[in-house]
């Protein structure tokens, strides 16, 4: 290459799963059925009604133009509304959300907007590997958290102020946790809060595995004072199957929002309207829609209890989201190598645990995103390796 990459990229890695899947796809022009138990894709469609309304709304010719940067005040509104029934918090629909194009594009505006260099930022291992390229990206320097079994997968408090936090800017925590799939509880967004008034950091929950499988929705705003040094991203991608739409949020006080805005609106035109006004729709699903998508979580899952059993891994069964993570055997040397084995000897690909940091090289995790037969189906192809 003639050109020279900025400097920038430094340590940036093309994402694991965009290699992962031109592996998948190699051994598939093959000949070969690969099947894919790893990414977390929701197979199923939005509702009926999202989906008839984005095609409604695509016929008519006033709704093709630009559109705002903030997002139309009827998707705000949806989203207020939304939080307000499920997270029981009120949030001003002009001034405290932000509609994006995808909570992942939130991370890197987070990021640019607050990170430069010399600054420090808490990531989560393992954790979402997306924290640690966005930080990077904006030129600060990454100090992980290490999270462990033993303690819940919840950060260790005094352990973290080991560190020098004198010029630690932000901290990514993520409840429901992905890979892990542990729940936060309010007492421990409480200690999160009071934690970041005390060395002054900048919390940022991304929330956005709540609906699936779980119970207890929590946002990290149901502690009193968390506006003041805290923002929550939460996303339709997971809750509403709109993976591929593209339509996440961000909420938090308005001087951060309208921070955040000044970097956005530089990046982006806004988004389609006929999808804002989609998400809408999808934001009204009543209760039955979330329960039953949840039922058809709950029979994947026990597949996938199935299938660890047969592999011999240890996991938990108080998780949520859709993910199931697992510990791999005692003689197994670390993730990578079992997910490997199973990929080239039964051609099912689960996720190694390692790749979201090194407190989980002796994990695996499968994904929900598979309809009963293809577990069923992974099953009989692992049980015939392992039998």
């Amino acid at each position: 290459m003639i050109i020279k990459p900025a400097n920038r990229l430094g340590d940036v890695k093309e994402y694991y799963f965009s290699k992962k899947l031109r592996e998948i796809a190699a051994m598939r022009a093959e000949g070969i059925e690969v099947l894919n138990l790893g990414i977390g894709s929701p197979d199923l469609p939005p509702s009926e009604e999202t989906i008839n309304t984005l095609i409604e709304e695509s016929k008519n010719p006033n709704n093709h133009a630009y559109q705002s940067y903030s997002g139309i005040i009827e998707l705000r509104e949806a989203f207020a509304s939304w939080y307000r029934k499920y997270f029981k918090i009120d949030l001003n629909p002009s001034n405290e959300i932000l509609p994006l194009i995808g909570s992942k594009e939130g991370l890197m505006h987070i990021a640019m907007a607050f990170l430069e260099n010399g600054d420090k930022v808490l990531v989560p291992n393992p954790g979402y590997p997306a924290y640690r390229t966005v930080s990077t990206l904006a030129g600060a320097e990454v100090i992980d958290y290490e999270l462990f079994e033993e303690n819940g997968w919840l950060p260790n408090f005094e352990a973290i102020e080991q560190h020098d936090l004198s010029k630690v800017k932000l901290m990514w925590v993520n409840y429901p946790h992905m890979p892990t799939g542990t729940k936060a509880s309010k007492s421990f967004f409480e200690q999160l809060i009071s934690f970041a008034k005390k060395h002054q950091i900048l919390i940022v929950n991304d929330n956005p595995y709540s609906f699936v499988l779980n119970d207890d929705l929590l946002s990290i705003f149901s502690v009193e004072g968390a506006r003041e040094l805290a923002l929550e991203l939460n996303s339709l991608s997971k809750s509403q199957n709109m993976a591929g739409w593209r339509i996440g949020m961000l909420a938090g006080d308005s001087a951060y929002i309208q921070t955040i805005l000044r970097f956005k609106s530089n990046m982006d035109s806004g988004m389609f309207r006929p999808l804002q006004l989609a998400a809408v729709q999808a934001l009204r699903n009543n209760e039955n829609w979330y329960k039953d998508l949840n039922k058809i979580y709950e029979k994947r899952r026990e597949k996938v209890y199935e299938l660890y059993d047969l592999i011999g891994c240890e996991y938990s069964k108080d998780s949520v989201g859709m993910f199931v993570w697992a510990k791999v055997p005692n003689d197994c040397r670390n993730g990578f190598e079992l997910s490997d084995e199973i990929l080239n000897k039964t051609h099912v690909f689960i996720t190694p645990g390692g790749i979201f940091g090194s407190r989980g090289e002796r994990y695996i995790r499968a994904s929900l995103c598979n309809k009963v037969e293809a577990f069923e189906k992974a099953i009989q192809k692992i049980r015939f390796f392992y039998k």
